[in-house]
């Protein structure tokens, strides 16, 4: 684990792994969260139909009902990488309900786009 503060706020972030023997524990990191943060690679778009059966798989657990999903499309900074348009798409983000769905490409490479998510992060953290 993780912790960042920025002003009143801490947030705690679990890199919980994308491997299949890691993603049955995925929900219960995510009970009683002020946030889900849901990162794919937007350079390996072969992997995003994995990515959205497991999203879509999460965010059916009532356990999570109404906790905000922030979606990250990572490696933005790649010239093969498809837009943050293609990922909602790809991911059929637009049919995700009962909660708020934000969507964001980011370099962690080149910390493109970091400086939204913390804001976005911290807009949450309080609710």
């Amino acid at each position: 684990m993780k912790r960042v503060q920025r002003g009143h706020v801490t947030i705690k972030c679990w890199d919980l792994g994308g491997q299949p023997r890691f993603r049955p524990m995925w929900e219960r990191y995510c009970r009683g969260v002020s946030a889900i943060v849901f990162i794919v690679d937007i350079a390996d778009d072969a992997k995003l139909p994995v990515a959205k059966d497991e999203l879509h798989s999460l965010m059916s657990q009532k356990t999570l009902e109404g906790i905000p999903l922030l979606v990250l499309g990572n490696k933005s900074d790649l010239p093969n990488k498809i837009s943050v348009d293609e990922l909602i798409d790809a991911l059929d983000l637009k049919t995700i309900a009962h909660r708020e769905v934000s969507c964001y490409g980011i370099s962690a490479k080149e910390e493109t786009n970091l400086e939204a998510v913390v804001q976005w992060l911290m807009k949450w953290a309080n609710r």
